[in-house]
Protein backbone atom coordinates (compact mmCIF):
# COMPACT_ATOMS: atom_id res chain seq x y z
CA UNK A 1 0.00 0.00 0.00
CA UNK A 2 1.44 3.56 -0.95
CA UNK A 3 1.58 5.34 2.39
CA UNK A 4 1.34 8.80 0.48
CA UNK A 5 -2.08 10.47 1.23
CA UNK A 6 -3.35 7.59 3.54
CA UNK A 7 -5.48 8.12 6.44
CA UNK A 8 -3.61 6.32 9.35
CA UNK A 9 -4.60 5.62 13.19
CA UNK A 10 -1.40 4.60 15.99
CA UNK A 11 -2.62 3.95 19.71
CA UNK A 12 0.13 4.55 22.20
CA UNK A 13 1.11 7.34 19.64
CA UNK A 14 2.27 9.67 22.55
CA UNK A 15 5.51 8.33 23.59
CA UNK A 16 7.56 5.68 22.52
CA UNK A 17 7.46 2.96 19.81
CA UNK A 18 3.66 4.80 18.90
CA UNK A 19 5.29 8.03 18.39
CA UNK A 20 8.05 6.98 16.35
CA UNK A 21 5.59 5.06 14.05
CA UNK A 22 3.73 8.38 13.60
CA UNK A 23 6.18 10.49 13.07
CA UNK A 24 7.74 8.07 10.30
CA UNK A 25 4.09 7.71 8.55
CA UNK A 26 3.62 11.61 8.48
CA UNK A 27 7.09 12.03 6.92
CA UNK A 28 5.88 9.71 4.28
CA UNK A 29 2.99 11.52 3.74
CA UNK A 30 0.24 10.11 5.55
CA UNK A 31 -2.43 11.98 7.65
CA UNK A 32 -1.83 10.50 11.29
CA UNK A 33 -4.28 9.95 14.58
CA UNK A 34 -2.19 9.89 17.45
CA UNK A 35 -4.35 7.75 20.08
CA UNK A 36 -3.46 7.93 23.48
CA UNK A 37 -5.04 8.58 26.82
CA UNK A 38 -5.49 12.58 27.63
CA UNK A 39 -2.63 12.26 30.20
CA UNK A 40 -0.42 11.34 27.07
CA UNK A 41 1.81 13.80 24.96
CA UNK A 42 -0.33 12.67 21.97
CA UNK A 43 -1.58 16.53 21.71
CA UNK A 44 1.85 17.56 21.12
CA UNK A 45 3.08 14.48 19.00
CA UNK A 46 0.25 15.27 16.80
CA UNK A 47 1.08 19.38 16.72
CA UNK A 48 4.81 18.60 15.89
CA UNK A 49 4.45 15.89 13.00
CA UNK A 50 1.84 18.20 11.60
CA UNK A 51 0.80 17.15 7.69
CA UNK A 52 -3.39 17.23 9.01
CA UNK A 53 -2.43 14.76 12.01
CA UNK A 54 -4.44 14.71 14.71
CA UNK A 55 -4.67 14.12 18.40
CA UNK A 56 -7.40 11.52 19.05
CA UNK A 57 -8.03 10.86 23.14
CA UNK A 58 -8.83 7.42 23.83
CA UNK A 59 -8.89 4.29 26.25
CA UNK A 60 -8.45 1.74 24.40
CA UNK A 61 -10.71 -0.62 26.38
CA UNK A 62 -13.25 1.22 25.32
CA UNK A 63 -16.07 0.73 22.29
CA UNK A 64 -17.05 4.17 22.67
CA UNK A 65 -14.04 6.13 23.17
CA UNK A 66 -12.25 3.99 20.30
CA UNK A 67 -15.25 3.75 17.87
CA UNK A 68 -15.18 7.83 18.11
CA UNK A 69 -11.77 7.89 17.56
CA UNK A 70 -12.02 5.43 14.36
CA UNK A 71 -14.70 7.55 12.97
CA UNK A 72 -13.46 10.78 13.12
CA UNK A 73 -9.96 9.96 11.45
CA UNK A 74 -11.97 8.46 8.42
CA UNK A 75 -13.80 11.84 8.43
CA UNK A 76 -10.97 13.88 8.82
CA UNK A 77 -8.99 12.13 6.27
CA UNK A 78 -11.63 10.90 4.11
CA UNK A 79 -10.51 7.24 4.90
CA UNK A 80 -8.86 5.06 7.35
CA UNK A 81 -6.49 2.59 5.64
CA UNK A 82 -3.67 1.53 8.53
CA UNK A 83 -3.81 0.50 12.15
CA UNK A 84 -1.02 0.10 13.98
CA UNK A 85 -1.41 -0.63 17.30
CA UNK A 86 1.17 0.37 20.19
CA UNK A 87 -0.11 0.96 23.30
CA UNK A 88 0.51 -1.23 26.39
CA UNK A 89 1.38 -1.59 29.76
CA UNK A 90 3.80 -3.80 31.90
CA UNK A 91 3.09 -5.37 34.92
CA UNK A 92 5.87 -7.33 36.64
CA UNK A 93 5.12 -10.22 39.52
CA UNK A 94 6.21 -13.65 40.34
CA UNK A 95 2.90 -16.35 40.09
CA UNK A 96 3.71 -16.75 44.25
CA UNK A 97 5.62 -13.93 45.32
CA UNK A 98 6.70 -13.11 48.77
CA UNK A 99 5.72 -14.80 51.82
CA UNK A 100 3.59 -17.02 49.68
CA UNK A 101 1.08 -14.41 47.94
CA UNK A 102 -0.46 -14.86 44.89
CA UNK A 103 -0.23 -12.96 42.55
CA UNK A 104 -2.44 -9.97 42.33
CA UNK A 105 -5.80 -11.05 40.02
CA UNK A 106 -6.99 -7.52 39.46
CA UNK A 107 -3.82 -6.82 38.04
CA UNK A 108 -3.49 -9.95 35.88
CA UNK A 109 -6.84 -8.91 34.38
CA UNK A 110 -5.90 -5.39 33.48
CA UNK A 111 -2.20 -5.93 31.26
CA UNK A 112 -4.40 -8.72 29.47
CA UNK A 113 -7.19 -5.72 29.23
CA UNK A 114 -4.98 -3.30 27.71
CA UNK A 115 -2.53 -5.18 25.85
CA UNK A 116 -4.86 -8.07 24.70
CA UNK A 117 -8.23 -7.06 24.64
CA UNK A 118 -7.54 -3.23 24.16
CA UNK A 119 -5.26 -4.46 20.48
CA UNK A 120 -8.38 -6.52 19.58
CA UNK A 121 -10.81 -3.83 20.47
CA UNK A 122 -9.23 -1.50 18.18
CA UNK A 123 -8.04 -3.93 15.36
CA UNK A 124 -11.69 -4.45 15.01
CA UNK A 125 -13.28 -1.36 14.70
CA UNK A 126 -10.43 -0.26 12.56
CA UNK A 127 -10.67 -3.10 9.93
CA UNK A 128 -14.85 -2.83 9.94
CA UNK A 129 -13.80 0.96 9.06
CA UNK A 130 -11.23 0.13 6.46
CA UNK A 131 -13.83 -2.16 4.70
CA UNK A 132 -15.54 0.42 3.50
CA UNK A 133 -12.64 1.79 1.96
CA UNK A 134 -12.23 1.30 -2.54
CA UNK A 135 -9.76 -1.67 -3.33
CA UNK A 136 -6.77 -0.39 -4.37
CA UNK A 137 -5.11 -1.26 -7.90
CA UNK A 138 -3.53 -4.42 -5.70
CA UNK A 139 -7.18 -5.11 -3.95
CA UNK A 140 -6.54 -3.84 -0.55
CA UNK A 141 -8.33 -2.02 1.39
CA UNK A 142 -5.78 -1.62 5.25
CA UNK A 143 -3.69 -3.08 7.07
CA UNK A 144 -2.85 -3.40 10.45
CA UNK A 145 0.29 -3.69 12.47
CA UNK A 146 -0.07 -4.87 16.33
CA UNK A 147 2.66 -5.19 19.05
CA UNK A 148 3.74 -8.35 20.76
CA UNK A 149 6.79 -8.81 22.71
CA UNK A 150 9.69 -11.61 22.51
CA UNK A 151 8.06 -12.08 26.01
CA UNK A 152 5.39 -14.17 24.68
CA UNK A 153 7.86 -16.69 23.33
CA UNK A 154 10.95 -16.28 26.18
CA UNK A 155 9.16 -14.50 28.86
CA UNK A 156 11.20 -13.97 32.61
CA UNK A 157 10.37 -14.60 35.33
CA UNK A 158 7.75 -11.89 36.85
CA UNK A 159 6.52 -11.74 33.67
CA UNK A 160 3.64 -14.16 33.72
CA UNK A 161 1.09 -11.35 33.12
CA UNK A 162 2.46 -9.73 30.70
CA UNK A 163 4.11 -12.27 28.37
CA UNK A 164 0.05 -13.79 28.53
CA UNK A 165 -1.35 -10.86 27.09
CA UNK A 166 1.72 -10.37 24.26
CA UNK A 167 1.52 -14.32 23.19
CA UNK A 168 -2.39 -13.61 22.86
CA UNK A 169 -1.53 -11.05 20.14
CA UNK A 170 0.90 -13.24 18.69
CA UNK A 171 -1.92 -16.19 18.67
CA UNK A 172 -4.59 -13.81 17.21
CA UNK A 173 -2.22 -12.86 14.19
CA UNK A 174 -3.24 -15.31 11.60
CA UNK A 175 -6.78 -16.17 12.61
CA UNK A 176 -7.61 -12.42 12.13
CA UNK A 177 -5.65 -12.22 9.13
CA UNK A 178 -7.06 -15.34 7.61
CA UNK A 179 -10.63 -13.99 8.86
CA UNK A 180 -10.22 -10.55 7.01
CA UNK A 181 -7.76 -11.73 3.87
CA UNK A 182 -11.84 -11.43 1.73
CA UNK A 183 -11.84 -7.66 2.45
CA UNK A 184 -8.10 -6.77 1.19
CA UNK A 185 -7.24 -6.49 4.85
CA UNK A 186 -3.83 -7.56 5.91
CA UNK A 187 -2.25 -8.30 9.58
CA UNK A 188 1.01 -8.33 10.71
CA UNK A 189 2.32 -8.22 14.28
CA UNK A 190 5.55 -7.13 15.11
CA UNK A 191 7.24 -8.91 18.31
CA UNK A 192 10.25 -6.31 19.29
CA UNK A 193 12.89 -7.22 21.80
CA UNK A 194 15.17 -4.88 24.43
CA UNK A 195 14.01 -1.42 22.84
CA UNK A 196 14.96 2.21 24.31
CA UNK A 197 11.26 3.67 25.44
CA UNK A 198 10.23 5.25 28.07
CA UNK A 199 10.07 2.22 30.25
CA UNK A 200 13.64 0.91 30.52
CA UNK A 201 14.54 4.74 30.54
CA UNK A 202 13.05 4.68 34.25
CA UNK A 203 16.00 1.52 34.77
CA UNK A 204 19.38 2.44 36.26
CA UNK A 205 21.98 2.82 33.28
CA UNK A 206 24.13 0.01 34.92
CA UNK A 207 21.02 -2.25 34.43
CA UNK A 208 20.10 -0.52 30.51
CA UNK A 209 23.63 -1.19 29.75
CA UNK A 210 23.55 -4.57 31.25
CA UNK A 211 20.42 -5.62 29.17
CA UNK A 212 21.82 -3.78 25.98
CA UNK A 213 24.89 -6.18 26.61
CA UNK A 214 23.01 -9.09 26.14
CA UNK A 215 21.52 -8.71 22.74
CA UNK A 216 24.33 -10.76 20.50
CA UNK A 217 24.30 -7.98 17.68
CA UNK A 218 23.78 -5.15 17.67
CA UNK A 219 24.47 -4.87 21.07
CA UNK A 220 22.77 -2.10 22.03
CA UNK A 221 18.86 -1.57 22.74
CA UNK A 222 16.76 -1.56 20.03
CA UNK A 223 15.49 2.38 19.08
CA UNK A 224 12.01 3.70 17.96
CA UNK A 225 12.45 4.31 14.50
CA UNK A 226 14.05 1.01 13.70
CA UNK A 227 10.27 -0.06 14.81
CA UNK A 228 8.63 2.42 13.14
CA UNK A 229 10.64 1.61 10.16
CA UNK A 230 9.51 -1.60 9.97
CA UNK A 231 6.30 -0.55 10.76
CA UNK A 232 6.04 1.26 7.52
CA UNK A 233 7.51 -1.45 5.45
CA UNK A 234 4.95 -4.00 6.25
CA UNK A 235 2.35 -1.25 4.90
CA UNK A 236 4.02 -1.25 1.63
CA UNK A 237 5.19 -4.52 1.41
CA UNK A 238 1.55 -6.37 0.34
CA UNK A 239 2.91 -9.86 0.46
CA UNK A 240 3.46 -9.70 4.22
CA UNK A 241 0.52 -10.63 6.08
CA UNK A 242 -0.41 -13.19 8.63
CA UNK A 243 2.94 -13.20 10.35
CA UNK A 244 4.67 -12.14 13.57
CA UNK A 245 8.52 -10.52 12.65
CA UNK A 246 11.24 -10.69 15.82
CA UNK A 247 12.87 -7.19 16.10
CA UNK A 248 15.25 -7.96 18.57
CA UNK A 249 18.91 -8.39 17.68
CA UNK A 250 18.82 -12.18 18.07
CA UNK A 251 18.56 -11.98 21.95
CA UNK A 252 16.73 -15.24 23.58
CA UNK A 253 16.09 -13.67 27.29
CA UNK A 254 17.20 -15.70 30.05
CA UNK A 255 15.06 -17.09 32.79
CA UNK A 256 16.06 -13.77 34.88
Amino acid sequence: MNIQGIGALVTGGGSGLGEATARDLSSRGAKVAVLDLPISKGAQVAEAIGGGSIFVEADVTSEEQVQAAVDRAAQEFGGLHVNVNCAGIGMAGRTVGKGNAPFNLALFKRTVEVNLVGTFNVLRLAAAKMAENPPDGGGERGVVVNTASVAAYDGQIGQCAYSASKGGVVGMTLPIARDLAKLGIRVMTIAPGLFATPLLALMPEAARQQLAASIPFPSRLGEPHEYAALACHIVENPMLNGEVIRLDGAVRMAPR
